[in-house]
């Protein structure tokens, strides 16, 4: 690091603060140069307006922090200056790299540290968004000690390869940095697992064995349902209990999500996310709420859902346009976001479960009494596009449970019964998909279809004569298969056969 000193007082610091941008957290290096001339305060590296507020703020928090703010021209630079910073976390980055280069902490104590956290007027430290992305890419380029705030700590232990301090404020900083009262490293806590403590379960859903069925096929190869039925049939209700036959996150999927609620600020306690997330967003969101968007681009429903399911209630209430944007995330996962000022990709690998009436009245095909007209019909589904609906794998009608079904005193199947079944099944379609990057059906592309699933004769046969039959797409034609497979995988057959196959076909398109 150079250098320079002028009547004892170090004129220039360079310390490290760090910012996102998209999913991914860069390290952000923070350089002061103190000069004579007219007292000024510059910031340059292209700031937001949220960045270059903080020259009040810190100017503020050294003074009430008993420390002297130079009264000189200082220079802040925000390297590199090509990258566009948006986060009040380099407040306390911007106030120690301040306090180092008018020589009233040491310079080497900065050394492999990175600083994250707004300050208040008072030199309160407050917590951030991001921290845990920003600690991940500083552990990678050498970063052995943090300090954040207190409620930024559990967060930041989530990277075990650094060490973490908290602090409340930045007097407390200023003191453990000139060895006048040093802090104590945080150690993690153990975190106690709410995995399968839901409030929910299956057993609480009377009747209802086709759709539940259906559920269970797509919780265990991760595909996209539809579920179609009269009002107050029990979609909905099916639908929020889709999380307890899920099986938890992995460590690596579970980071993944953790990194992106912590962008979002949604994250809980900063503690590592072990359930799969369930957003359910009502029918008014725009475009840009759905699949991310901004100046500069934030995640999206898409984006907060992956490894994790997306419920649209209502479908057809959703605008047209709002919905045909989701064709590129279903069918690859990711979704891209351009703007002026930033373009980014997004993860968005998620379960789509959608829930709609037949028609306007919700009655058509179930009761004869319905209301509505042809016209009014075609209207009402054709708001749904056929690209759209190809994209989901499993359609299932859901109608109004019998009498009997409420008033049985038998009780229906829990969720742990058919959590252990979608577990064994996904266990099988790791084994099998081990060496192709991917660990559900779902995720399956062509290639591994042809060399990973392996169909009966008869299967093969009806297989045939369904596409002529039903003019299925290549598209539509992979997809029966990765549902057939599911089934097969649910039942520990090692082969795709006939009814298998009979089965996957009875969930297509009823519309």
């Amino acid at each position: 690091m150079l250098f320079l000193q002028k009547g004892g007082e170090l004129m220039f610091a360079r310390i490290s603060g760090a910012a996102t941008l998209g999913l991914g957290g860069h390290v952000i290096a923070v350089e002061t140069d103190i000069s004579n001339g007219l007292p000024s305060f510059d910031l340059v590296g292209l700031a937001s307006t949220s960045v270059k507020e903080a020259k009040e703020r810190v100017r503020a928090a050294i003074k009430n922090s008993g420390y002297e703010f130079p009264m000189r021209r200082l220079t802040v630079n925000l390297a590199p200056a090509d990258l566009k910073k948006d986060t009040s976390g380099l407040d306390l980055g911007l106030a120690v790299a301040i306090l180092a280069s008018s020589g009233q902490i040491p310079l080497e104590a900065c050394t492999d540290c990175l600083f994250l956290g707004e300050l208040a007027l008072d030199g309160e430290i407050r917590p951030i968004n991001g921290v845990l992305p920003m600690v991940i890419e500083g552990a990678a380029q050498g970063v052995k000690a943090v300090f954040v705030s207190s409620k930024n700590g559990a967060e930041a232990l989530l990277c075990p390869s650094v060490t973490v301090y908290t602090a409340e404020s930045l007097s407390r900083v200023a003191g453990h940095l000139k060895g006048e009262a040093p802090l104590k490293p945080i150690t993690a806590q153990e975190q106690l697992s709410d995995i399968l403590d839901y409030d929910l379960d299956f057993s609480e859903v009377q009747g209802q064995a086709e759709a539940k069925r259906a559920l269970e096929i797509a919780a265990a190869g991760g595909h996209n349902i539809l579920m179609i039925g009269p009002p107050g049939s029990g979609k909905t209700m099916l639908a929020k209990r889709i999380p307890t036959i899920l099986p938890p996150l992995g460590k690596k999927e579970a980071l993944e999500v953790t990194k992106i609620y912590s962008v979002a600020g949604l994250l809980r306690e900063g503690q590592l996310m072990q359930r799969r997330p369930f957003r359910s967003p009502h029918h008014t969101i725009s475009r840009a709420g759905l699949v991310g968007g901004g100046t500069i681009p934030h995640p999206g429903e898409v984006t907060l859902s992956h490894h994790g399911v997306l419920f649209l209630d209502e479908l057809p209430e959703f605008p047209r346009s709002v919905l045909e944007v989701l064709r590129q995330p279903l069918e690859d996962g990711i979704v891209h976001i351009a703007r002026v000022n930033a373009a980014l990709s997004y993860p968005s690998r998620f379960v789509l479960v959608a829930a709609m009436n037949p028609c306007p009245c919700g009655r058509y095909g179930f009761d004869d009494d319905c209301t509505c007209s042809e016209n009014n019909r075609h209207r009402y589904i054709n708001k749904i596009s056929g690209p759209l609906l190809d994209r989901i794998d499993l359609h299932v009608r859901v109608a109004r449970p019998a009498y009997g079904d409420l008033v049985a005193s038998q009780a229906a199947e829990t969720s742990a019964t058919i959590r252990d079944r979608v577990l064994q099944a996904r266990e099988r379609q790791a084994a099998r998909l081990s060496n192709y990057n991917c660990f559900c059906n779902a995720h399956m592309g062509h290639r591994e279809i042809k060399e990973t699933c392996c169909l009966s004769q008869p299967a093969r046969e009806i297989l045939r004569e369904t596409f002529d039959l039903l003019r299925l797409s290549a598209r539509s034609y992979d997809r029966l298969i990765k549902v057939a497979q599911t089934i097969a995988d649910l039942s520990g057959a090692a082969h795709i056969e006939e009814h298998h196959v009979a089965e996957a076909i009875s969930y297509r398109n009823k519309m």
